[in-house]
């Protein structure tokens, strides 16, 4: 009850756009720290001894946002799906997306692309657009070797194959999770506002539809 700030219309502040909730998935291969970075981020927690994610699981994240309520609820979708047909099921109507892998493991930033392109297949926005996606390079707390040894640009990297953007975190450490997280959000919100602006001309033309739709079947009838 403290959020007046001298404003008459609260009512309709409240009524309008007071709470969000975003579907967030977290893919990359097998043990590149899916699941970790989601507890780190959600229950401020680590542990060495989580199990291998099976098929998906998902939790809850509230935040506090230009004093509007925003949910966050992060899919955890299993590395060993490996672009099978549920993930399909999955990505379902998601607004953004962490491609991870393990910055020590070469083999899992090799992935990256491909679940990149997975989900740009299966999955666009109502504007045709793909979904805001950043990349994360975890563990960096053990070492640098894909970033180090490969020499990539990342900032190129995420220009060529669509990201929003990249950051080192570490699930262990608790470095960069929150700042990759508020990011995302970030860049969800400003896409959302891109659709929303864009509904007003697609509304007219199944308007138009329809009444051709209905001249025409009048002259099927006669």
């Amino acid at each position: 009850m403290t959020h007046h700030r001298g404003s008459p219309a609260l009512g309709t502040m409240q009524n309008n756009l007071k709470e969000h909730l975003y579907k967030i998935l977290v893919i990359g291969d097998l043990g590149v720290g899916k699941t970790s970075i989601i507890k780190r981020y959600v229950h401020q927690t680590y542990s060495t001894n989580y199990r291998a994610t099976i098929g998906v699981d998902f939790a809850l994240k509230v935040l506090n946002w230009d004093s509007e309520t925003v949910r966050l609820q992060l899919w955890d979708i299993a590395g060993q799906e490996r672009f099978g047909n549920m993930t399909r099921v999955y990505y379902r109507e998601a607004m953004g997306a962490f491609i991870v892998f393990d910055s020590t493991r070469p083999t899992t930033f090799e992935a990256v692309t491909k679940w990149k392109e997975d989900l740009d297949s299966k999955l666009t926005l109502a504007n045709g657009q793909s979904i805001a996606t950043v990349l994360l390079a975890n563990k960096c707390d053990q070492g640098r070797d894909v970033l180090n040894n490969n020499g990539i640009k990342m900032e190129q990297f995420c220009k060529e194959n669509g990201f929003a953007g990249w950051f080192e975190t570490s699930a262990k450490e608790n470095i960069n999770i929150n700042e990759a997280a508020n990011f995302l959000v970030k860049h969800i919100i400003a896409s959302e506002n891109d659709i929303l602006k864009s509904v007003v001309p697609d509304t007219i033309s199944p308007q138009l539809g329809s009444s051709k739709e209905v001249s025409c079947s009048s002259c099927f009838k006669s």
